[in-house]
Protein backbone atom coordinates (compact mmCIF):
# COMPACT_ATOMS: atom_id res chain seq x y z
CA UNK A 1 0.00 0.00 0.00
CA UNK A 2 1.15 3.55 -0.69
CA UNK A 3 -1.56 5.41 1.21
CA UNK A 4 -0.20 7.59 4.01
CA UNK A 5 -1.87 7.27 7.40
CA UNK A 6 -3.22 10.74 8.17
CA UNK A 7 -3.14 9.83 11.88
CA UNK A 8 0.15 10.40 13.52
CA UNK A 9 2.25 11.40 10.54
CA UNK A 10 2.12 15.04 11.67
CA UNK A 11 4.64 13.93 14.33
CA UNK A 12 7.15 12.73 11.74
CA UNK A 13 10.33 14.74 11.00
CA UNK A 14 9.64 18.07 9.29
CA UNK A 15 11.65 17.06 6.24
CA UNK A 16 9.59 13.91 5.90
CA UNK A 17 8.46 13.17 2.34
CA UNK A 18 4.76 12.59 1.85
CA UNK A 19 5.15 9.09 0.45
CA UNK A 20 4.67 6.36 3.03
CA UNK A 21 4.25 2.67 2.33
CA UNK A 22 3.28 -0.20 4.56
CA UNK A 23 3.69 -3.91 5.16
CA UNK A 24 1.16 -6.10 6.97
CA UNK A 25 2.64 -6.87 10.38
CA UNK A 26 0.83 -7.38 13.69
CA UNK A 27 2.25 -6.20 17.05
CA UNK A 28 2.44 -9.87 18.09
CA UNK A 29 4.95 -10.37 15.27
CA UNK A 30 6.92 -7.14 15.76
CA UNK A 31 7.07 -4.40 18.38
CA UNK A 32 9.36 -1.65 17.09
CA UNK A 33 9.66 0.00 20.52
CA UNK A 34 10.95 -3.21 22.14
CA UNK A 35 13.20 -4.39 19.30
CA UNK A 36 14.87 -1.13 18.27
CA UNK A 37 15.68 -0.01 21.82
CA UNK A 38 16.89 -3.38 23.14
CA UNK A 39 20.59 -3.16 22.27
CA UNK A 40 20.50 -5.33 19.15
CA UNK A 41 21.29 -2.34 16.92
CA UNK A 42 22.53 1.11 17.88
CA UNK A 43 21.45 3.11 14.80
CA UNK A 44 17.81 3.89 15.67
CA UNK A 45 16.28 6.69 17.74
CA UNK A 46 12.69 7.61 18.56
CA UNK A 47 12.48 10.74 16.44
CA UNK A 48 8.92 11.49 17.59
CA UNK A 49 6.47 9.47 19.72
CA UNK A 50 6.10 6.08 18.06
CA UNK A 51 8.33 6.97 15.09
CA UNK A 52 11.81 5.44 14.77
CA UNK A 53 14.42 6.93 12.46
CA UNK A 54 17.68 5.18 11.63
CA UNK A 55 20.11 3.95 9.03
CA UNK A 56 19.61 0.64 7.26
CA UNK A 57 21.27 -0.57 4.06
CA UNK A 58 22.98 2.76 3.46
CA UNK A 59 19.66 4.67 3.59
CA UNK A 60 17.82 6.66 6.23
CA UNK A 61 14.37 5.36 7.16
CA UNK A 62 11.53 6.33 9.46
CA UNK A 63 9.32 3.50 10.70
CA UNK A 64 6.11 3.44 12.72
CA UNK A 65 3.31 1.02 13.48
CA UNK A 66 -0.44 1.47 13.22
CA UNK A 67 -2.56 -1.52 14.14
CA UNK A 68 -1.52 -4.43 11.95
CA UNK A 69 0.60 -2.34 9.61
CA UNK A 70 4.27 -1.37 9.60
CA UNK A 71 4.62 2.00 7.87
CA UNK A 72 7.90 3.26 6.44
CA UNK A 73 9.45 6.02 4.39
CA UNK A 74 12.98 6.19 2.96
CA UNK A 75 14.96 9.39 2.45
CA UNK A 76 17.20 10.10 -0.52
CA UNK A 77 20.92 10.78 -0.38
CA UNK A 78 22.20 14.32 -0.70
CA UNK A 79 24.15 13.51 -3.86
CA UNK A 80 20.88 12.46 -5.51
CA UNK A 81 19.68 16.06 -5.40
CA UNK A 82 22.76 18.25 -5.54
CA UNK A 83 20.68 21.26 -6.45
CA UNK A 84 19.55 21.33 -2.82
CA UNK A 85 21.58 23.51 -0.52
CA UNK A 86 23.63 21.45 1.88
CA UNK A 87 23.29 23.92 4.74
CA UNK A 88 19.51 23.76 4.54
CA UNK A 89 19.74 20.00 4.88
CA UNK A 90 16.47 18.97 3.24
CA UNK A 91 15.88 15.30 2.51
CA UNK A 92 13.83 13.94 -0.35
CA UNK A 93 12.06 10.64 -0.83
CA UNK A 94 14.52 8.01 -2.04
CA UNK A 95 14.22 6.67 -5.55
CA UNK A 96 13.98 3.04 -4.50
CA UNK A 97 11.80 0.35 -5.98
CA UNK A 98 8.87 -0.52 -3.72
CA UNK A 99 9.51 -4.25 -4.00
CA UNK A 100 13.13 -3.62 -2.98
CA UNK A 101 12.27 -1.50 0.08
CA UNK A 102 9.72 -4.10 1.18
CA UNK A 103 12.36 -6.82 0.73
CA UNK A 104 14.96 -4.89 2.75
CA UNK A 105 12.57 -4.45 5.70
CA UNK A 106 11.28 -8.02 5.56
CA UNK A 107 14.86 -9.28 5.57
CA UNK A 108 16.02 -6.94 8.37
CA UNK A 109 13.16 -7.93 10.68
CA UNK A 110 13.14 -11.56 9.41
CA UNK A 111 9.39 -11.30 8.91
CA UNK A 112 9.26 -14.71 7.23
CA UNK A 113 9.82 -16.23 10.68
CA UNK A 114 6.46 -16.74 12.41
CA UNK A 115 7.03 -15.35 15.91
CA UNK A 116 3.66 -16.18 17.49
CA UNK A 117 4.16 -19.91 16.88
CA UNK A 118 7.66 -19.71 18.42
CA UNK A 119 6.29 -17.96 21.52
CA UNK A 120 3.76 -20.75 21.95
CA UNK A 121 6.45 -23.42 21.62
CA UNK A 122 8.79 -21.68 24.10
CA UNK A 123 5.93 -21.15 26.56
CA UNK A 124 5.03 -24.85 26.37
CA UNK A 125 8.63 -25.83 27.07
CA UNK A 126 9.41 -23.25 29.75
CA UNK A 127 7.05 -22.02 32.52
CA UNK A 128 9.26 -18.99 33.21
CA UNK A 129 9.09 -17.92 29.57
CA UNK A 130 5.31 -18.35 29.70
CA UNK A 131 5.20 -16.07 32.75
CA UNK A 132 7.11 -13.15 31.20
CA UNK A 133 6.20 -13.45 27.50
CA UNK A 134 2.91 -11.54 27.74
CA UNK A 135 4.78 -8.44 28.88
CA UNK A 136 7.17 -8.58 25.91
CA UNK A 137 5.30 -9.47 22.70
CA UNK A 138 6.81 -9.03 19.25
CA UNK A 139 10.49 -9.31 20.21
CA UNK A 140 12.30 -10.43 17.08
CA UNK A 141 15.98 -10.85 16.26
CA UNK A 142 17.27 -8.46 13.61
CA UNK A 143 19.30 -9.64 10.60
CA UNK A 144 22.03 -7.04 10.37
CA UNK A 145 24.97 -6.35 8.10
CA UNK A 146 27.86 -8.47 9.47
CA UNK A 147 30.46 -5.68 9.31
CA UNK A 148 28.24 -3.20 11.17
CA UNK A 149 27.19 -5.82 13.71
CA UNK A 150 30.75 -6.98 14.41
CA UNK A 151 32.23 -3.53 14.98
CA UNK A 152 29.21 -2.35 16.96
CA UNK A 153 29.53 -5.25 19.38
CA UNK A 154 33.29 -4.86 19.75
CA UNK A 155 32.30 -1.50 21.27
CA UNK A 156 29.89 -3.08 23.79
CA UNK A 157 32.44 -4.51 26.23
CA UNK A 158 32.03 -2.98 29.72
CA UNK A 159 29.53 -0.52 28.31
CA UNK A 160 25.82 0.37 28.34
CA UNK A 161 23.34 1.07 25.54
CA UNK A 162 23.23 4.88 25.66
CA UNK A 163 27.02 5.16 25.71
CA UNK A 164 27.45 2.54 22.96
CA UNK A 165 24.88 4.40 20.82
CA UNK A 166 26.81 7.66 21.21
CA UNK A 167 30.10 5.91 20.35
CA UNK A 168 28.65 4.35 17.20
CA UNK A 169 27.24 7.73 16.18
CA UNK A 170 30.69 9.33 16.52
CA UNK A 171 32.23 6.42 14.60
CA UNK A 172 29.80 6.89 11.70
CA UNK A 173 30.22 10.68 11.62
CA UNK A 174 34.02 10.38 11.55
CA UNK A 175 34.42 7.45 9.14
CA UNK A 176 31.09 6.97 7.33
CA UNK A 177 29.59 8.50 4.19
CA UNK A 178 27.15 11.34 4.83
CA UNK A 179 23.66 10.37 3.69
CA UNK A 180 21.24 13.20 4.42
CA UNK A 181 20.05 15.54 7.13
CA UNK A 182 16.66 15.62 8.90
CA UNK A 183 15.68 18.54 11.11
CA UNK A 184 19.32 19.68 11.12
CA UNK A 185 20.51 16.24 12.22
CA UNK A 186 23.06 14.66 9.85
CA UNK A 187 22.95 10.94 9.15
CA UNK A 188 25.91 8.83 8.05
CA UNK A 189 26.32 5.31 6.72
CA UNK A 190 28.22 2.80 8.82
CA UNK A 191 31.93 2.95 7.85
CA UNK A 192 33.25 0.56 5.26
CA UNK A 193 35.93 -1.91 6.26
CA UNK A 194 38.55 0.04 4.30
CA UNK A 195 37.66 3.26 6.13
CA UNK A 196 38.63 1.59 9.43
CA UNK A 197 41.96 0.19 8.25
CA UNK A 198 43.83 3.47 7.84
CA UNK A 199 47.15 3.94 9.64
CA UNK A 200 45.65 6.69 11.80
CA UNK A 201 42.36 4.86 12.54
CA UNK A 202 43.32 3.78 16.07
CA UNK A 203 44.49 7.27 17.05
CA UNK A 204 41.33 8.85 15.64
CA UNK A 205 39.16 6.36 17.51
CA UNK A 206 40.98 7.10 20.77
CA UNK A 207 40.34 10.80 20.19
CA UNK A 208 36.66 9.93 19.80
CA UNK A 209 36.63 8.34 23.26
CA UNK A 210 36.86 4.65 22.31
CA UNK A 211 39.62 3.95 24.83
CA UNK A 212 41.10 0.44 24.67
CA UNK A 213 38.39 -0.53 22.15
CA UNK A 214 40.12 1.64 19.53
CA UNK A 215 42.86 -0.96 19.16
CA UNK A 216 40.30 -3.75 18.80
CA UNK A 217 38.26 -1.92 16.13
CA UNK A 218 41.26 -1.00 13.98
CA UNK A 219 42.96 -4.38 14.61
CA UNK A 220 39.88 -6.39 13.64
CA UNK A 221 39.37 -4.22 10.55
CA UNK A 222 42.92 -4.96 9.41
CA UNK A 223 42.63 -8.66 10.26
CA UNK A 224 39.46 -9.03 8.17
CA UNK A 225 40.82 -6.92 5.30
CA UNK A 226 43.97 -9.06 5.16
CA UNK A 227 42.12 -12.35 5.69
CA UNK A 228 38.43 -13.14 5.19
CA UNK A 229 37.48 -9.87 3.57
CA UNK A 230 33.96 -8.49 3.77
CA UNK A 231 32.71 -11.23 1.45
CA UNK A 232 34.25 -13.97 3.58
CA UNK A 233 32.68 -12.50 6.72
CA UNK A 234 29.27 -12.56 5.04
CA UNK A 235 29.85 -16.13 3.82
CA UNK A 236 30.03 -17.26 7.46
CA UNK A 237 26.23 -17.21 7.20
CA UNK A 238 26.47 -20.55 5.40
CA UNK A 239 29.07 -22.05 7.79
CA UNK A 240 28.09 -24.17 10.82
CA UNK A 241 27.57 -22.19 14.02
CA UNK A 242 30.64 -23.60 15.81
CA UNK A 243 32.87 -22.83 12.84
CA UNK A 244 31.62 -19.26 12.43
CA UNK A 245 32.06 -18.58 16.14
CA UNK A 246 35.58 -20.00 16.10
CA UNK A 247 36.58 -17.73 13.21
CA UNK A 248 35.15 -14.65 14.93
CA UNK A 249 36.98 -15.44 18.18
CA UNK A 250 40.33 -15.12 16.38
CA UNK A 251 39.70 -11.38 15.89
CA UNK A 252 41.06 -8.76 18.31
CA UNK A 253 38.50 -7.83 20.96
CA UNK A 254 36.12 -10.69 20.11
CA UNK A 255 35.37 -13.17 22.87
CA UNK A 256 32.60 -15.74 23.18
CA UNK A 257 29.81 -13.27 23.94
CA UNK A 258 30.60 -10.79 21.16
CA UNK A 259 31.00 -13.71 18.74
CA UNK A 260 27.61 -15.09 19.76
CA UNK A 261 25.98 -11.67 19.33
CA UNK A 262 27.40 -11.41 15.81
CA UNK A 263 26.40 -15.01 15.02
CA UNK A 264 22.85 -14.43 16.23
CA UNK A 265 22.24 -10.92 14.91
CA UNK A 266 23.96 -11.05 11.52
CA UNK A 267 25.10 -14.56 10.57
CA UNK A 268 21.81 -16.51 10.75
CA UNK A 269 22.84 -18.61 13.77
CA UNK A 270 19.51 -18.61 15.62
CA UNK A 271 20.86 -21.14 18.13
CA UNK A 272 23.57 -18.76 19.38
CA UNK A 273 22.86 -17.70 22.98
CA UNK A 274 24.95 -14.71 24.11
CA UNK A 275 25.69 -15.14 27.83
CA UNK A 276 26.61 -12.25 30.09
CA UNK A 277 26.50 -11.92 33.87
CA UNK A 278 22.74 -11.19 33.75
CA UNK A 279 22.02 -14.43 31.86
CA UNK A 280 24.42 -16.25 34.18
CA UNK A 281 22.45 -15.05 37.23
CA UNK A 282 19.13 -15.93 35.57
CA UNK A 283 20.37 -19.44 34.78
CA UNK A 284 21.41 -20.01 38.38
CA UNK A 285 18.58 -18.27 40.24
CA UNK A 286 15.56 -18.98 38.02
CA UNK A 287 16.50 -22.20 36.25
CA UNK A 288 18.38 -23.87 39.10
CA UNK A 289 21.55 -24.49 37.12
CA UNK A 290 24.37 -25.71 39.31
CA UNK A 291 27.59 -24.57 37.75
CA UNK A 292 31.02 -25.69 38.83
CA UNK A 293 32.32 -22.15 39.30
CA UNK A 294 31.22 -18.97 41.01
CA UNK A 295 32.04 -16.83 37.97
CA UNK A 296 31.32 -16.92 34.26
CA UNK A 297 34.16 -19.16 33.09
CA UNK A 298 34.38 -20.43 29.49
CA UNK A 299 33.06 -23.79 30.66
CA UNK A 300 30.11 -22.20 32.51
CA UNK A 301 29.40 -20.08 29.41
CA UNK A 302 29.19 -23.20 27.23
CA UNK A 303 27.06 -25.08 29.77
CA UNK A 304 24.53 -22.24 29.99
CA UNK A 305 24.27 -21.93 26.22
CA UNK A 306 23.80 -25.69 25.84
CA UNK A 307 21.15 -25.71 28.60
CA UNK A 308 19.06 -23.05 26.87
CA UNK A 309 19.52 -24.70 23.47
CA UNK A 310 18.09 -27.92 24.92
CA UNK A 311 15.25 -26.03 26.60
CA UNK A 312 14.23 -23.65 23.80
CA UNK A 313 15.32 -25.50 20.68
CA UNK A 314 16.87 -24.35 17.40
CA UNK A 315 15.93 -20.68 17.85
CA UNK A 316 17.17 -20.46 21.44
CA UNK A 317 18.86 -17.12 20.75
CA UNK A 318 15.50 -15.61 19.84
CA UNK A 319 13.94 -16.84 23.09
CA UNK A 320 16.87 -15.41 25.03
CA UNK A 321 16.19 -12.01 23.42
CA UNK A 322 12.71 -12.05 24.96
Amino acid sequence: SSSPTPMKLRDAPSACPSLWRCLPCSPAELRLDLVLSSGQSFRWWESSPGAWTGVLGGRVWTLRQDGDRLWYTVYGEEDEHKEEERDGCPAKAAKLDVAETDRILRDYFQLDVGLSALYRAWAAADPLFRKVANDFPGVRVLRQDPVECLFSFICTSNNHISRITAMIERLCQAFGRRLCCLDSRPFHAFPSLSALTGADAEARLRALGFGYRAKFVSGSARAIAEGLGTEGLCQLRTAPYAEAKKVLCTLPGVGAKVADCVCLLSLDKAEAVPVDTHIWHIARQHYGMTLGSKSLTPRAYQEIGDFFRRLWGPRAGWAQAV
